[in-house]
């Protein structure tokens, strides 16, 4: 894995929707896996998406703390 997909996830904001300007990391669970079931965004986006979804899915955070300030 890239390492600076990590940093991606702390620092892209959402770009639309009920979450606008959240980090990618903040997301809640439920929402990632909504994406999950309907189709995640093409492009940069939809790959930090179903990234942070992976993560959440195999309880990996732990890889986003030393990141986080």
């Amino acid at each position: 894995m890239n390492p600076e997909i990590l940093t991606d996830l702390i620092t892209y904001k959402m770009p639309f929707g009920k979450y606008k300007d959240w980090p990618i990391y903040r997301l809640p669970e439920s929402y990632l896996v909504w994406f999950h079931q309907q189709g995640f965004p093409k492009g940069k986006l939809g790959m930090l998406l179903s990234t942070m979804y992976e993560i959440k899915l195999n309880g990996l955070e732990y890889l986003l703390k030393p990141l986080i300030k």
